[in-house]
């Protein structure tokens, strides 16, 4: 994948600064190159923005949990670059992962945003039709503090009030 080392670069720089995600050791590219794979095995949008031909940002879908109860759920995670912050880019992909994700007829999608304080993260999910669920407390430690996670949820299509095909995560 020719965006696997921009995408490390950035998903990295978020590692290392922010409590966005738990992950302490930024990934190398070939381990965002097997990332995406799987994202994409299943079918799930992976989505890269570009400016001027640079990476500027990505956003995915994934399993929630791997268990068959939740086919119908997936989570959604937005990383921007450090200079594209504030500019839409964020909201852009997580209509279009929303989007995508409501195509192949999935139910719900939760985002457990890393930090209480992570209002941007909070502030784009609410824009895109995210409700808060509530927040876990002390839910990680990174970087010499406890930090909370906040839980979100959007229903996809008619939400729980019908079946849709669902997707086999293998998880029993």
């Amino acid at each position: 994948m020719d965006d696997a080392a921009a995408l490390a670069g950035i998903y990295g720089h978020h590692v290392l600064h922010g409590f966005g995600t738990f992950e302490e050791i930024p990934p190398l590219a070939e381990e965002m190159e097997r990332r995406v794979a799987s994202v994409l095995g299943f079918g799930l949008p992976y989505l890269v923005a570009e400016i001027d031909g640079v990476v500027a940002g990505f956003a995915y879908a994934s399993a929630f949990r791997t268990r068959a109860a939740y086919r119908y759920t997936v989570e959604d995670s937005v990383y921007i670059a450090p200079d594209r912050l504030g500019q839409g880019i964020g909201k852009a992909l997580l209509l279009r992962v929303i989007e995508a994700s409501e195509a192949l007829g999935l139910r719900q999608m939760v985002a457990m945003i890393g930090d209480s304080a992570n209002a941007g993260s909070v502030g784009v999910h609410l824009s895109c039709g995210f409700e808060s669920t509530g927040v876990l407390k002390g839910l990680g430690f990174k970087a010499g503090r406890w930090v909370d996670v906040v839980t979100m949820q959007r229903p996809l299509n008619v939400g729980s009030d019908t079946l849709g095909p669902g997707i086999d995560w293998g998880g029993g």
